[in-house]
């Protein structure tokens, strides 16, 4: 059994390390492709260097932690303008790995525009595999919010049942320690963090399967956080995003 995991970012595999144990548990291989290019090769190659520390530190080989977009032009923030590119490395990378009998991905949910073409891509993955499973992971969303705010690890009602993953108190422990693993990205978890595991504490973790006819609905009704935050419209991301869909099998 293989699980393949589509990330946009080096630190993004961190918000779901209780299903990364659980595959590891069940004896699964898995393989992890990272979506996003940088701007800056020292900065790409610190932050993929904290990622291969820290699934190291899990088990993970590795050999099985691949930044496929390294080159694509599919930079941090703008994956939707690079798609066709960003696909064809993800595609090749399965190739040569052989087929996955699940994907894990992040949820679309209008977070980060990044994240939400892992979700259509991985969609689109899946079914050249023959629809093996999808499970995705929330990160962080705003609905009913302004400015700068987000609900941390606040998995979208309309991305379906969640399906819970318990873990020990232990367990906690160590994944909220994990974030030492992180050095270059301190600013983006001292936001992040607190706001994760507040949800957590009373929401528990737990993860949604993709229905990948999701992909092609706005994440949530309102502005999402990417366009309050970043100041990208939905409209700009919908329209790349059918663009690569259109004349698709």
């Amino acid at each position: 059994m293989t699980t393949v995991h589509v990330f946009a970012h080096f630190d993004d595999e961190y918000c779901g390390l209780p299903l990364i144990a659980e595959r590891a548990a069940a004896g699964e291989d898995q393989l992890f492709l990272y979506v996003a290019d940088y701007a800056s090769p020292a900065l790409a190659q610190r932050r993929f260097a904290e990622t291969q520390n820290l699934l190291a530190h899990l088990g993970v080989d590795r050999a099985k932690v691949i930044h496929v977009g390294r080159g694509t032009g599919a930079v941090d923030g703008g994956v939707f303008r690079a798609l066709p590119a960003a696909y064809a490395v993800l595609e090749a990378a399965l190739t040569a790995a052989g087929p996955a009998d699940r994907f894990v991905t992040l949820a679309w949910e209008g977070g980060h525009m990044d994240h939400d073409m892992c979700a259509l891509m991985t969609a689109e993955l899946a079914k050249a595999c023959g629809n093996p499973p999808i499970e995705t992971i929330s990160l962080y969303t705003g609905p009913g919010l302004g400015g700068p705010f987000f609900h941390g690890a606040w998995p979208l009602a309309q991305n379906g049942p969640v399906r819970k993953i318990a873990l020990s108190p232990l367990g906690w422990l160590r994944w909220m320690a994990a974030v030492r693993f992180f050095p270059s990205q301190i600013k983006t978890w001292l936001g992040l963090w607190p706001a994760m595991f507040w949800s957590y504490a009373w929401r528990g973790f737990g993860v949604q399967r993709l229905d990948p006819a999701r992909v092609r609905e706005r994440p949530h009704p309102g502005p999402l956080f990417y366009e309050r935050m970043f100041k990208v419209p939905y409209a700009d991301v919908r329209a790349a995003a059918d663009a690569f869909l259109t004349g698709r099998p």
